[in-house]
């Protein structure tokens, strides 16, 4: 099965730490505003997660998220999550590590793309 979301092994290694720090965490891919266009990880409480949200898959085990407008825009891409050094968001659990997520992407190929298209269009039903 192809994958939307996966992350580098810098992103993961990230993620572990956040989760021996916090516990159970989940991700949303902000939409822009204040964060940019940044994956954003949050404990779960943090966030109301609604109809308007997809589940796009899970990176080390925890939960990505995307907004179906948004989802819409970036369908034909899988979502790369990575980290850079510097500030992370103000509203994302990583903010004062040094470290930030960082959402790069790559269009799917015509063969992955026929794969995934049934569960996307569910997705945005």
């Amino acid at each position: 099965m192809v994958e939307r979301v996966v992350v580098t092994p810098e992103a993961l290694a990230l993620i572990d730490e956040l989760k021996a720090q916090y516990g159970e965490l989940m991700f949303h891919q902000s939409g822009g505003c204040c964060d940019n266009s940044a994956a954003n990880c949050y404990l779960p409480t943090d966030l109301t997660i609604g109809p308007y949200d997809v589940l796009l898959g899970h990176v080390g085990g925890v939960p990505f998220y995307i907004s179906k407008s948004q989802y819409e825009y970036w369908k034909h891409t899988q979502l790369i999550i990575d980290v850079i050094e510097g500030s992370g968001g103000t509203f994302s659990l990583e903010g004062n590590t040094g470290k930030a997520f960082h959402t790069r992407s790559r269009l799917f190929t015509d063969e992955e793309w026929a794969a995934i298209e049934p569960q996307v269009l569910r997705d945005l039903a």
